[in-house]
């Protein structure tokens, strides 16, 4: 009886462990999300989402096709997640393909390193 009552007790304990285990990971989860989403902004959120239109008029009300946001410029934000079209939008606007971040990551590097096909051939070509 004690010996049944002592794994219950232990199998209880060991399962209450793994459940706040579970619970503190996606709090650490989502809060490494939040801090991302609110380090970058709201111009190279719209080019991840890959959201032309909302691109074209943050670029109209006077974006900055340059502008570093979490240490990336917009053309990296682009070629890392394969927006071809923001892409050649970006360089028609003056982007600079050759600015490289702090760790010496330029877009054509993100691409690369993304396997972003199409993006890799763009920037090729633009080159």
């Amino acid at each position: 009886m004690k010996k049944t009552l002592l794994f219950t007790l232990a199998i209880m304990l060991i399962s209450s462990v793994s459940f706040a285990t579970e619970i503190s990971t996606t709090d650490y989860n989502q809060y490494s999300y939040d801090l991302i989403t609110a380090q970058t902004s709201p111009f190279c959120m719209a080019i991840v989402k890959g959201d032309t239109e909302t691109v074209k008029k943050l670029i109209e009300l006077g974006s900055d096709v340059n502008k570093k946001s979490n240490g990336m410029t917009p053309l990296m934000f682009a070629a890392r997640y394969n927006r071809v079209d923001i892409i050649k939008l970006l360089v028609e606007k003056g982007a600079n393909i050759k600015t490289k971040n702090s760790k010496g990551y330029n877009a054509m590097k993100f691409a690369k390193l993304s396997n972003a096909k199409e993006a890799i051939a763009l920037l090729e070509e633009l080159s």
